[in-house]
């Protein structure tokens, strides 16, 4: 089904949301895409040569290195993963290739209490370059939902992966990720989370192994946590080669929700180094921000640090705002739009307008 033909099954205020989660159906800016309705996979297509996007289960029935991949992340975790998949992408990037524009995909909710279960695998060939933004979604009809993606990502020697996830949910809406990534000798993967939108509850730790010299990879949120919502969100690096650089930041926001900012930077490998930082709003009494910061080596030639501050908007900030002409309530939504920096998540300036048009409306939105 074409791009146009999904336009044409769903309706205005579903377009909308669904728009929050980084779609662009017209593909004006996107060199494939890939969209989800419950377990219905709608629409798989590339604009490029150097991209191919299938449904998962089509491209583990014809390709024996789909088949190769599919679940060696988790088996170097020593780790399982749920087996009952209902769809999901398969995406790779061709050897040596630059993908300009980025790689689209939306995994969305329409029925009422749907649990949609997948498996996303993306493979980036040695020294190819991409970007992917992955929204999910739910519609005003999906209440009491569940999402669970199970994603695993292999950057390959001298690959570029550039990862941006946006979570735009119902209030109502569990969500449980699990993703691995596995980087090659001077690979880079850079993962980017947004959650701006009400959710009953977020539980996601992704893994990062680096398994290849001079391998490098960032985990960088934002995330803003409504009334009733629970969002246990975290990172971890292993750096298991000699050369590794990992870094960890988020930037959270309670305005009522219950967050817990966990970052776990692991040193297996000497002549490695790792950064952490989490910094947290509260501003609400019937919220909270709990940051777990671990770092954790048996070697001693390694630099891992970290950093993390929790607390409440500066009353002079606000007093300052109010003597320029703000009321209360735009000062504070000033000073957390400047504090939910969206520079901090190392996006290409392809996508960063993009993504901060949407933080923008998001936040305008919420306050």
């Amino acid at each position: 089904m074409a791009a146009e033909g999904i336009d044409r099954h769903i309706d205005s205020q579903d377009k909308e949301k669904i728009a929050f989660s980084g779609m662009d159906f017209q593909e004006k800016e996107r060199s494939a895409t890939f969209f989800q309705k419950d377990a219905e996979v709608l629409l798989s297509r590339s604009l490029s040569g150097s991209v191919d996007i299938l449904d998962i289960k089509e491209a583990l029935a014809n390709d024996s290195g789909a088949r190769k991949y599919l679940g060696e992340s988790f088996r170097l975790l020593g780790k399982e993963y749920p087996k009952n998949i209902e769809g999901g992408y398969f995406i790779r990037i061709k050897k040596g290739k630059t993908v300009e524009l980025p790689i689209q995909a939306c995994l969305f909710l329409k029925a009422q209490g749907f649990k949609q279960k997948v498996h996303n695998l993306v493979i980036v060939e040695e020294g190819a370059k991409v970007n992917l933004i992955t929204g999910c979604s739910a519609s005003r009809a999906a209440k009491e939902g569940f999402h669970l993606g199970i994603s695993e990502f292999y950057v390959e020697k001298g690959a570029y992966l550039n990862f941006t996830m946006i979570h735009n949910f119902r209030e109502d809406t569990s969500v449980k990720p699990m993703s691995v990534a596995v980087v090659k000798e001077n690979g880079t993967f850079v993962s980017n989370y947004v959650c701006l939108k009400p959710v009953k509850e977020v539980v996601m730790y992704p893994t990062a192994i680096i398994s290849g010299r001079n391998g490098r990879v960032s985990f960088n949120s934002l995330i803003l946590s409504y009334p009733d919502s629970v969002q246990d969100i975290g990172s971890r690096i292993i750096l298991n080669a000699e050369g590794g650089q990992g870094e960890i930041i988020s930037r959270a926001v309670s305005v009522g929700g219950k967050i817990i900012a966990r970052g776990h930077l692991k040193a297996g490998e000497k002549n490695t180094k790792g950064h952490l930082e989490c910094r947290g709003l509260v501003l609400s009494e019937k919220g909270g921000i709990h940051a777990i910061p671990e770092l954790e080596t048996d070697l001693q030639d390694v630099d891992l640090s970290h950093e993390a501050a929790i607390g409440k908007i500066n009353k002079e900030e606000i007093d300052y705002l109010c003597s320029r002409g703000m009321t209360a309530s735009e000062a504070q939504s000033t000073i957390v739009r400047g504090f939910m920096d969206v520079n901090i998540l190392a996006l290409p300036e392809i996508i960063k307008n993009e993504i901060k048009k949407l933080e923008e409306k998001m936040l305008e939105d919420a306050f």
